[in-house]
């Protein structure tokens, strides 16, 4: 897996937001994770970014589909958004 659409929930968008925050691979993407991405994605690209961006990069960050996030993750991921 070399490019970021490789990973699972990271389309050509994403992929392309993820890139203009300075993370240009999936190996990047692990080393930021998904909250630190997501807030280079917030401040740095799409100020409009959302909860279901943050699942989708928390998923990649693990391999799964966001759908298949482990119900404890999802809700920390929820809570951290909020906050």
């Amino acid at each position: 897996m070399n490019r970021l659409t490789d990973l699972p929930n990271i389309g050509p968008k994403l992929a392309e937001h993820l890139e203009k925050a300075g993370i240009p691979s999936p190996e990047a993407l692990r080393e930021a994770g998904a909250e630190t991405a997501f807030l280079r994605i917030r401040t740095q690209v799409d100020s409009t970014a959302c909860l279901h961006e943050l699942e989708a990069l928390a998923g990649a960050v693990e391999g799964v589909r966001k759908s298949l996030l482990p119900p404890d993750r999802k809700a920390e991921l929820k809570a951290w958004f909020r906050s």
